[in-house]
C-alpha cells in the first residue's frame, strides 16, 4: 500500500497515463458528462468529497500547466474561484462560457466527479511535464 499521495487507484492510473497537454475534468455533482469519456465517480453524499478536498490531492499528484474554468465562476462563486487562483497561482487560469467549457470536457482522458452542489465548481486541469 502506499504510504502517501493519491490513494484512488483509478485516478493513480489515469495520472500515471497522463502525457503532455492531455486533459482532466474534476466536477460538481451535476456536471453532464460526455458519454465516451470515462467517469470516476467519487460522490458519496450532497458536498462529499467536496470539490476542494478532489482538486487538492490531484493537484498534489500532477504537474499542471493550464486551468480551465467556466467564466460564470467569476460571478457565482467567488469561495471557489479564490481557492482555484490562491492553489494554482503559478499557472495559467483560462476561462470559457459554461457551455464552451461542457464542449471542452468531450476531449478529456476522464472525468472526476465530487459530490459539490455549488454553482459551477468544475474544472480541467491541463498536463504539463517536471522537465
Amino acid at each position: 500500500m502506499k504510504r502517501q499521495g493519491m490513494l484512488n487507484s483509478h485516478i493513480s492510473k489515469v495520472l500515471s497515463d497522463l502525457g503532455h497537454t492531455d486533459l482532466i475534468v474534476i466536477a460538481d455533482a451535476g456536471l453532464p458528462i460526455p458519454s465516451d469519456v470515462p467517469r470516476i465517480d467519487l460522490a458519496l453524499t450532497i458536498g462529499v468529497p467536496s470539490f476542494a478536498e478532489v482538486v487538492q490531492a490531484v493537484n498534489d499528484d500532477m504537474v499542471v500547466e493550464n486551468v480551465i474554468l467556466a467564466s460564470e465562476i467569476q460571478e457565482n462563486n467567488e469561495k471557489t474561484l479564490q481557492f482555484m487562483k490562491k492553489n494554482f497561482s503559478d499557472t495559467e487560469i483560462e476561462f470559457l462560457s459554461h457551455e464552451d467549457f461542457k464542449e471542452r470536457t468531450k476531449h478529456a482522458k476522464v472525468v472526476i466527479r465530487t459530490g459539490e452542489v455549488t454553482p459551477y465548481a468544475n474544472c480541467i486541469l491541463q498536463a504539463g511535464v517536471i522537465f
